[in-house]
């Protein structure tokens, strides 16, 4: 533990002085993602970067059309983004395509006014408490600050406190929940994305770890068969309506049009109304669940009174004590040519 503490505070360090395009990158890298895969490459060009699809690191089963790798690209622009703005680099985005038509995202830094300085110094703080939270409520001014983070065009942020409105929502989560649980295929890609043991999380530097998840390391021969005896539909069940009852309320996300382009947005969104919950000292974590069974996401998009739009996230947001950060590859890693 004491090796995977070291390696997280070494990605996780603050900015130096006058840090240059290589700077912003690292800060990028600490984005809210899926299955913490990082499906992303970074190129830097003068004074762009380039945030580029890595599809190598895609998870087919739980995101077939890759909408979450695109909201996880929307979520490390975003992050760029703000730790330029906070060192007077006035970053501007651009969507574009590639030769192949693969959308990615290209960040020119200018020069500016210093903004966005308290969300520049969440962005190694922040992270995906999954654990149960203190089920206090949000005040009136922390709905208004979420709520002013989230706004975006192209994006609508419903933030449901409801004590009813969560109970309701929770039997969407519960049912993606078992749906993906009884589907084999989804139980292997899960797998394989979880680091067991704590030498291999260090060593991968990506994936799903213990620590952060506030389970034990396990030896990587006995992990895969503890989580096949212990990961069961009945006990995840009863830890979401944990997780729903103890926080002060759900945000879904939803992009005006579903495309590459859309999703990117929704993960601005998300990521700039994530970092400024991390300011206010508030946790949030995804629960996804509804969305990423297509069944069920019908249900709930019409239960939310958007039958005609595809829900892009479910986030849960309350107060808890913050847990073992989760790891990322170097730069070295992810920067291409």
């Amino acid at each position: 533990m004491d090796l995977y503490a070291r390696t997280a505070r070494k990605v996780r360090q603050p900015l130096p002085a006058n840090p240059g395009p290589r700077d912003f990158v690292r800060f990028a890298t600490l984005a809210a993602n899926a299955h913490n895969t990082q499906p992303w490459k970074f190129r830097i060009t003068g004074d762009a970067v380039d945030i580029l699809p890595d599809f190598a690191r895609r998870t087919p089963v739980v995101d077939p059309d890759d909408h979450h790798l695109y909201v996880s690209l929307g979520c490390a622009a975003e992050n760029l983004v703000i730790a330029a703005n906070a060192n007077g680099r006035a970053a501007q985005v651009a969507m574009q395509k590639d030769a192949r038509g693969d959308s990615f995202v290209t960040v020119t830094l200018g020069n500016g006014k210093v903004v966005d300085a308290d969300l520049c110094d969440a962005i190694p703080k922040r992270q995906s408490t999954k654990s149960d939270y203190d089920g206090t409520p949000l005040s009136a001014a922390e709905v208004r600050q979420l709520e002013m983070a989230a706004a975006r065009g192209g994006v609508d942020m419903l933030l449901l406190t409801d004590r009813q409105k969560l109970d309701e929502a929770l039997a969407f989560i519960q049912a993606g929940n078992t749906a993906q649980m009884q589907d084999p295929a989804f139980l292997a890609e899960l797998k394989r994305w979880i680091r067991f043991s704590t030498a291999m999380a260090v060593r991968k530097a990506d994936g799903l770890s213990g620590p952060s998840a506030g389970n034990p390391s396990a030896p990587d021969w006995l992990g895969p068969i503890l989580f096949n005896l212990m990961f069961r539909a009945q006990s995840e069940t009863r830890k979401l309506a944990r997780h729903v009852a103890s926080s002060a309320g759900l945000a879904v996300f939803v992009a005006e049009t579903e495309t590459p382009e859309g999703w990117i947005t929704v993960g601005r969104s998300f990521e700039r109304c994530a970092l400024t919950a991390t300011a206010l000292g508030l946790c949030h974590a995804h629960l996804n669940m509804p969305i990423e069974v297509q069944s069920v996401r019908s249900d709930f998009a019409r239960w939310l009174g958007m039958a005609d739009r595809r829900p892009d996230l479910v986030v849960r947001f309350g107060r808890a004590a913050q847990m073992p950060m989760s790891l990322r590859r170097g730069v070295d890693e992810v920067l291409v040519s």
